[in-house]
């Protein structure tokens, strides 16, 4: 499926949109917003920088105009919601609850205003109120999209499992820096952004493990997926499903090679099914046991 933010109705000019596990929306706040100033993107060695900052024009609008576009076929819809406070979170996911939707993901990878502006995900506490605000607030099933900048990844998931959360997302962009050399001035207009694409994949594949060793809901990996290798390492690291997000600003049909791919995989290896590489790393059981001990002792 596609991450959220990286994918848009046009893209269906580009593959068949009903292959897709899931239509990830682009995350929506419930007050409007223009978003951080520009530049917001910036090409790096393997990945991008962005600050997009999410801007939104409001539940209404996305509702009326952005919404009714993704429900017309036949793959479900999964909106992703962004706010600056648990009580927005819980309000703006109970007005997307509808019928239409088939989940709601809660992007609390996003700076919270109850925290000096520190996202939701950092801390298992912070997790643990916005999810289980969340969680009471819709009966819907609940991704909740976790951010690798947290210190203690597997306590952060552990929290939003707790709460009530379905599924983790694993996770977000990690957050960096570009200065132009010549002009001695960052290169986005915010500073900072999220870097994104194969440069973090090491990453974005160690924090699913670490999740997939930590709770017993489902795990869904993102993080520099660009082919179906890339996304069979996700799956044997614990994900259950992958979502694609950089490579298909490169490659729009970039999501239907890669399960055309997994078609092949599961032909070459014998699997009736691709479920069948969850979690399935092959670790050796004393170095497995040591390095799960250290994860959980640094985070």
């Amino acid at each position: 499926m596609p991450a959220s933010g990286c994918f848009a109705i046009e893209y269906q000019e580009a593959l068949d949109l009903r292959r897709l596990g899931a239509l990830v929306i682009k995350s929506v706040s419930p007050q409007s917003r223009a978003g951080n100033p520009t530049p917001r993107v910036a090409e790096t060695h393997a990945g991008m920088l962005n600050s997009i900052g999410i801007p939104s024009q409001g539940l209404d609008h996305y509702r009326r105009e952005i919404l009714a576009a993704y429900t017309c076929f036949e793959t479900p819809v999964v909106v992703s919601i962004s706010a600056e406070t648990t009580n927005e979170f819980a309000a703006a996911c109970a007005e997307v609850s509808l019928p239409e939707v088939a989940v709601i993901e809660a992007n609390i990878s996003c700076p919270n205003l109850e925290a000096d502006g520190m996202a939701f995900a950092m801390s298992p506490d912070t997790t643990f109120r916005a999810v289980s605000a969340i969680r009471a607030a819709t009966r819907h099933p609940l991704w909740v999209k976790l951010t690798p900048n947290a210190s203690n990844i597997a306590a952060v998931a552990q929290a939003a499992e707790l709460a009530g959360a379905d599924a983790i997302v694993m996770g977000n962009t990690v957050l960096g820096m570009a200065i132009d050399a010549r002009t001695r001035k960052p290169k986005l207009g915010n500073v900072m952004g999220g870097l994104s694409g194969p440069a973090i994949k090491p990453i974005a594949l160690r924090l699913v493990h670490q999740c997939f060793r930590a709770v017993r809901i489902p795990v869904i990996g993102c993080g520099g997926i660009s082919s179906a290798e890339d996304a069979v390492e996700f799956m044997l690291a614990g994900a259950t499903a992958v979502q694609v997000g950089t490579a298909s600003f490169i490659d729009p049909g970039v999501m239907e090679k890669i399960i055309a791919g997994l078609d092949d995989y599961c032909r070459d290896m014998g699997l009736q099914s691709i479920a069948e590489v969850t979690g399935q790393v092959e670790l050796d059981p004393y170095l497995s046991d040591r390095w799960l001990r250290f994860a959980q002792q640094s985070g």
